[in-house]
């Protein structure tokens, strides 16, 4: 479990977090919603210790995370970054078993452990046949295919995602929700998620944090967070919410 207390963040004189405060249970997904520079990547950033708060602390299962090694967190935090420096010559299978580095296998003595979790990986990122391609001959959907399968690989507890469909189909936005819930649902793993389609948001996320401005403008589960008053003061746009006639969530319509 990760709890964080109040936690703020600066650049400089700037605050980009302001008292921000949430738990993310096991097997639960948080998705993160805001425009742009409402500090949603900073607080990604935060959570898995790549950059220091200014105020309040996090906790990985009731322990600071300031105090835990980077190897220990990486062991249980994994992180899909917005795809970006993956275009170099190592092949698709080298590059998702750097994931289990942590695991203690150095590069090129991969047990049959890590070849399992990698193989198992990109088969269930849509990735089977591309263990031998090079990461820089891969298109930008795929690479973020491989990152993903490089994050499921660590079989870490938590899975941080920015951005993850960013370049991606319909069909695998879909299927890369689908694996983060079922991960969830199958060995209680948790997630954050950052994502600017508000409707997977609505369809996915156990709960919803709504930032603006460095602070946390909203939070509950998806009907109570997407309202039509909270995207109007967090995105300046109105919009028309029904009901979702598949799934019965609610379902959002921007009004040109």
């Amino acid at each position: 479990m990760l709890k964080v207390n109040k936690i703020s963040i600066s650049y400089g004189e700037r605050v980009v977090l302001r008292d921000v405060s949430f738990e993310l249970n096991d097997g639960q997904i948080i998705v993160l919603l805001g425009s742009n520079g409402a500090g949603k990547t900073t607080l990604i950033k935060a959570l898995n210790g790549t950059l220091p708060t200014s105020a309040g602390e996090i906790d990985l299962d009731k322990r600071p995370l300031r105090n835990i090694s980077r190897r220990e967190i990486a062991k249980n935090i994994a992180v899909v970054a917005q795809e970006n420096e993956t275009r170099f010559p190592v092949t698709v299978l080298e590059f998702v078993l750097s994931g289990r580095f942590v695991h203690g296998g150095a590069f090129g003595w991969e047990s049959a452990t890590d070849i399992e979790f990698a193989e198992k990986a990109l088969s269930d990122c849509d990735l089977a046949g591309y263990a031998l391609r090079l990461m820089n001959e891969l298109s930008g959907g795929e690479r973020q295919r491989v990152v993903l399968a490089r994050a499921l690989a660590t079989g870490a507890k938590i899975l941080l995602l920015d951005e993850p469909t960013a370049n991606l189909d319909l069909a695998h936005q879909a299927m890369m929700f689908r694996l983060v819930r079922d991960r969830s649902r199958s060995c209680g793993a948790s997630a954050v998620v950052i994502t600017h389609d508000l409707n997977l948001a609505a369809e996915f996320a156990d709960e919803i944090l709504l930032l603006k401005n460095g602070r946390i403008a909203a939070k509950g589960a998806p009907a109570e967070v997407l309202t039509g008053e909270n995207i109007n003061d967090v995105f300046s746009v109105k919009v028309l919410l029904d009901e979702n006639p598949a799934s019965g969530n609610v379902r959002v319509t921007n009004i040109f």
